[in-house]
């Protein structure tokens, strides 16, 4: 089953979340506070849900794993790309550049589900 929402555009293929090659990532800045906790402590979780007053129905997926923090190189231009492609206004609005701006990989090593059976 597909987590999914039309206004964020997140998607999770439960086959893909299971999958060892699978990989989340952002992008931030390289001096924000996420990437200088990251710095000490490589361990994230990361939660998606779809809310519901009516909590019969929430679903959502946690998602825990190990950070890795990539400054430039092949690999944040690749990602770079792809936020690029799928979010027009990045280069405009929120530029990702190496000399201040870094790119997130997140290895899962859990997934846990609710309300996606």
């Amino acid at each position: 089953m597909a987590l999914r929402t039309d206004e964020q555009g997140l998607f999770c293929d439960w086959e893909k979340a299971n999958d060892p090659d699978f990989k989340i990532y952002f992008a931030s800045g390289n001096d924000g506070r996420k990437v200088l906790n990251l710095a000490e402590n490589p361990r994230v979780a990361v939660t998606v849900d779809l809310y519901s007053d009516d909590w019969a129905h929430l679903k959502g997926a946690m998602v825990q794993g190990r950070a890795t923090v990539i400054a430039r190189g092949p690999t944040f231009r690749r990602i770079r790309a792809l936020l690029y492609r799928k979010y027009p206004q990045y280069p405009r609005e929120a530029a990702l550049d190496p000399s201040d701006s870094v790119v997130v990989e997140v290895t899962p090593t859990r997934v846990f589900t609710w309300g996606l059976e």
